[in-house]
């Protein structure tokens, strides 16, 4: 909730969790106390968008350019009236036929009378048309336009004075010290059975048993999911940034999600821990023996790995030379800003698996298979849009 990278433990003592946060490690069952407003959460966001009566940029110079215009208006009718009267009483400002300019056809007490009042409504006229009335309406529209363009971007603007906000921006701040990036990832560099795929998707030369393998381990061990729409459009992929492009490049490769998982059961889940760097889940695949998959840091994973699979499916030991261009491979994506992700699996006889505790079983991290690498690439902004108002 602070920001701060500091995991906090949660128990029974101390059971309590705040909405905005997030669970780094563990899963379990949650009962909701408190929604919108209520939550912690909520309470901050309503503080922020509270409205503190702050004028915006725009707000200013319209106040301005109202301030100066009714200063010019005013002295301008202020020198009219009282040039007028002068001439009026004075007698300058009669017409060539004897009567006066403002008021004709009156005489006496009457015509003085009329005639200032003649001379006051001029000038009173003149601080009416100076005032423009349709200035307010003309940046309403100009507003409404900018927020049209933007949501053409699928940029929501909730407020019309966002956009002017956003066009007197002169100077971007962030709190990155790198390069701007999306909250997007994909996966540009794959590895299987010791070769690269070019394309990454290109798993036509890898034998079909590693290709399930795989599939497998990137279906049941993960936090994300897929949701396929009945109408056959395009599968929606939810979760992290990195389970998303995982998830996005196993349906690339071929992988039924739901089919994938109906087809395995979960015994034991270990998810992911930023100490261990890596995550594992244990599935039964028949009634003799249980597939266990990890994923993670790749030069962790790697360094659990005493096999390999080779393009025809058989297993190797891995041997030195093939860790180094193994190792070689991860340094390489690394050198590439990618973030390298492994995926190794080992098996074992279901009946070694401790079915009454299931909660204590520390799955097996040692003599592992390597299934095979991918690099995933961060999405990066190239660049800004801002949209500015019409200039006073």
């Amino acid at each position: 909730m602070t920001g701060e990278s500091k995991i906090v433990h949660k128990d029974q003592k101390a059971p309590m969790l705040m909405s905005g946060c997030k669970v780094v490690d563990g899963y379990g069952s949650m009962l909701v106390t408190g929604v919108g407003t209520n939550t912690e959460w909520g309470t901050l966001m309503a503080n922020l968008s509270e409205d503190i009566g702050e004028e915006t940029p725009l707000q200013v110079r319209l106040n301005g350019v109202a301030t100066l215009i009714g200063i010019v208006g005013l002295s301008v009718a202020g020198v009219v009236l009282v040039v007028l009267w002068i001439r009026y009483f004075t007698g300058h400002s009669n017409n060539p036929d004897g009567t006066t300019a403002f008021v004709a056809g009156t005489t006496g007490a009457k015509q003085g009378f009329m005639g200032a009042i003649s001379i006051f409504t001029v000038a009173v006229t003149i601080v009416v048309v100076a005032v423009p009335e349709g200035l307010p309406l003309a940046v309403t529209l100009t507003l409404a336009y900018s927020m049209r363009k933007m949501m053409r971007d699928k940029a929501l603007v909730r407020r019309l004075s966002s956009c002017e906000t956003m066009g007197s921006a002169t100077t971007i701040c962030s709190d990155k010290t790198g390069t701007l990036t999306l909250n997007k990832m994909t996966v540009v560099e794959a590895y299987l059975s010791g070769t690269k795929l070019n394309p990454c998707d290109n798993t036509g030369m890898i034998f079909s048993s590693v290709a399930s393998l795989l599939v497998e381990g990137i279906a049941q061990n993960t936090a994300g999911a897929v949701f396929s729409p009945e109408d056959g459009g395009a599968a929606e992929v939810a979760g992290s940034p990195t389970e998303k492009a995982i998830l996005s490049w196993g349906l690339e490769i071929g992988m039924n999600f739901t089919d994938v998982r109906s087809k395995s059961s979960v015994l034991r889940v270990l998810p992911f821990n930023s100490v261990k760097k890596r995550g594992g889940v244990a599935v039964q695949v028949s009634d003799a023996y249980v597939h266990i998959h990890w994923k993670g840091a790749a030069e962790l994973v790697l360094a659990s790995c005493k096999s390999w699979f080779s393009v025809d499916g058989s297993v190797h030991p891995m041997s030195s030379d093939k860790y180094n261009e193994l190792k070689r491979f991860i340094d390489d994506m690394s050198m590439s800003s990618l973030r390298c992700i492994a995926f190794a699996y080992c098996t074992c006889e279901l009946s070694m698996v401790p079915r009454e505790d299931l909660d204590k079983w520390q799955l097996p991290e040692e003599n592992l298979t390597l299934l095979g690498m991918v690099g995933i690439k961060v999405c990066v902004v190239r660049w800004c849009l801002l949209y500015a108002s019409t200039s006073i």
